[in-house]
């Protein structure tokens, strides 16, 4: 039996979901745009009634008595229709905007409990256009057209009445010019362009992505005096958008807008021959003094087709536009989250243990870790070498649950990090980045970062346990001083040190260091060092490097090449073996030695 498809619920019923609380103001603001429209139509009904009198009695226009009273109730209804429609645009755009907030506020609440490997492979451009531009997107649904919509079905529905109240002759040719109009519309924004639209919206979620690579790359690009045409995926996405705003501008809309406008500004063209054709017999039944009162009237109502249709166009551009942004939105929500134990255990030590894990990226048919086993004993140091792309991050960052394993497990303390509190395991665990990141703000609140209750006096002790003093001692403000601003910036090996110092002030017992002196230079280096001996003092440490002198002191060595554990030893063990660590070895000592020869004059 065929499993029956989920039904996903409409643009509408999500919105007033993520509205909450807010969605009955929605309600409220239709229901009053409702009644401003159906307010506005009465003067127009007014004006009728005025033509009929004075034509009645013409030339004595004095005896049209209830000319006055005609007037002063087309203008308090107009006025009436003015204060309920705005009245009714308030109440939709505070829930337009509670719900754009709201939509924000869940999608960070989502991407809080995704893997924070999720942002290695989802551009921040590609994500922040997702929750900030796709819930600004849907502002203009809720904030207008939602409102328009329901006014345009009370105008449409009194429309059509008083199109054959009168005469429904000339009301028929008013009507066919908004049937023509109307189905122009939808063949701009229906049936097959709606797919169109679809594909502008990735387009320029494309661009948006690109556009915030291709800014962080500027130095890069100046560096190697290249244009904005070296930059291939950015070129690429302005390309694409500008065909895909070409195409659904020129090809899809250039006619049917033409054919719209035609219909909808010129209806009183099509009102006239119609006229001219019932003149001869209003004469001939000595009603003409009624023929012309229907004919003022549909002659100025015509007008209001057009404001109709415009604003049924721009409620239908609106939806479309919502629905795909809730598309997007979407996306975002379905990222997957990281499980949380029912039952979540608490790590019996600070060992780490990799038992039989297997590894592999989304979309990706290579095994990153394949059947990887090794234990690192509380309180020792493991390292972690190869050939790059061995697999060496890839397993660092399994143990913080930055990603979970395809098979096997990866246990801290005795347990599968899958049964311990995220929250818990990211307190026992500490990080140091060949490239961490730091805030504009000032070091001492980039230190309290790793543990924001701590005190001044903690920051300060830290910073000067990561061997930071000579960098407070020249900035302006010591620790207040805030980073980058009025030129202070800081070299790659000092904002390693505050990073370290960040560690430090965590006081986790694991210690991950990912290349940490990958680009210190010697004398940064040296005081990194120092820095490392406090860090990793009495803590479980596993340390990724490529320079191999960093890690012969190490308690035990695991050289991983293509995912695999090949080697797994001390320093003098697996020099001894003469495997692939005692190939790396010598390599790396004929570095070393390595030297510019002098020249000969």
């Amino acid at each position: 039996m065929p499993v029956k498809e989920e039904k996903r619920p409409g643009t509408l019923s999500t919105l007033m979901r993520y509205a909450g609380g807010f969605k009955w103001l929605t309600i409220v603001g239709c229901t009053l745009s409702a009644l401003a429209m159906a307010a506005n139509m009465v003067p127009y009904v007014c004006i009728w009634l005025v033509a009929r009198d004075l034509i009645a009695v013409a030339p004595n226009w004095a005896e049209a008595s209830d000319i006055a009273l005609y007037g002063w109730m087309a203008f308090g209804f107009a006025v009436l229709g003015i204060v309920l429609y705005f009245a009714g645009l308030m109440c939709t755009h505070l829930a337009a905007f509670r719900t754009a907030v709201n939509i924000r506020k869940q999608g960070m609440a989502h991407l809080m409990k995704t893997p924070l490997g999720y942002f290695d492979s989802h551009a921040s451009g590609l994500l922040r256009r997702r929750i900030d531009g796709a819930a600004a997107e849907t502002e203009t649904l809720l904030a207008h057209n939602l409102a328009d919509i329901s006014g345009t079905v009370v105008m449409f529905i009194a429309t059509i009445v008083l199109l054959f109240v009168f005469d429904w002759r000339m009301g028929a040719a008013v009507l066919v010019a908004a049937v023509i109009s109307a189905g122009a519309m939808f063949s701009m924004m229906g049936g097959k362009n709606a797919g169109v639209m679809r594909e502008y919206q990735t387009a320029l979620d494309e661009l948006s992505k690109a556009g915030t690579e291709y800014v962080r790359g500027i130095p890069v690009v100046k560096v190697f005096q290249q244009t904005v045409y070296s930059f291939k995926a950015f070129k690429a996405a302005i390309d694409n958008y500008s065909e895909r705003a070409s195409y659904y501008e020129g090809t899809v809309c250039k006619v049917p807008q033409a054919v719209n406008l035609t219909f909808t500004e010129g209806t009183f063209a099509l009102l006239v021959p119609v006229a001219l054709f019932l003149a001869p017999g209003a004469l001939e039944s000595g009603d003409f003094a009624g023929f012309v009162a229907n004919f003022a009237f549909y002659a100025v109502f015509s007008a209001i087709i057009s404001t109709a249709l415009a604003k049924v166009m721009f409620a239908a551009s609106g939806m479309m536009l919502a629905s795909d942004a809730l598309s997007r939105i979407n996306e975002v929500m379905s990222a997957p989250t990281l499980a949380v134990a029912d039952k979540p255990q608490v790590p019996s030590d600070n060992s780490i243990k990799f038992r039989n894990v297997d590894f592999s990226y989304e979309n990706s048919a290579i095994k990153a870790l394949d059947d990887v086993s090794f234990t690192v004993p509380a309180g020792s140091t493991a390292a972690l070498v190869g050939p790059s792309g061995g697999g060496k991050t890839t397993a660092a960052s399994l143990i913080p649950r930055f990603w979970d394993t395809n098979a096997g497990a990866v246990l801290v303390g005795g347990v599968d990090v899958r049964d311990i509190d995220p929250h818990v395991l990211m307190d026992h665990v500490a990080f140091v980045f060949q490239n961490n990141r730091l805030f504009k703000t000032s070091i001492s609140e980039n230190v309290r970062a790793a543990r924001p209750e701590a005190t001044r006096e903690e920051a300060l002790a830290a910073l000067a346990a990561a061997q930071c003093d000579d960098i407070i001692a020249k900035l302006p403000d010591g620790v207040d001083t805030v980073i980058g601003s009025e030129g202070t910036h800081l070299s790659g090996g000092e904002q390693q040190r505050i990073a370290l110092a960040r560690a430090i002030l965590k006081d986790a017992p694991i210690v991950v260091l990912d290349e940490a002196t990958a680009f210190a230079d010697p004398e940064n280096e040296a005081l990194i060092q120092k820095a490392f001996a406090h860090l990793t003092q009495g803590r479980t440490v596993l340390m990724i490097a490529h320079r191999l002198s960093t890690v012969v002191g190490a308690d035990q060595i695991i050289v991983l090449d293509s995912g695999k554990a090949v080697d797994r030893g001390t320093h003098d063990e697996l020099v001894a073996a003469g495997g692939l660590y005692a190939r790396m070895w010598e390599d790396y000592q004929k570095a070393v030695q390595w030297k510019i020869a002098k020249g000969v004059a």
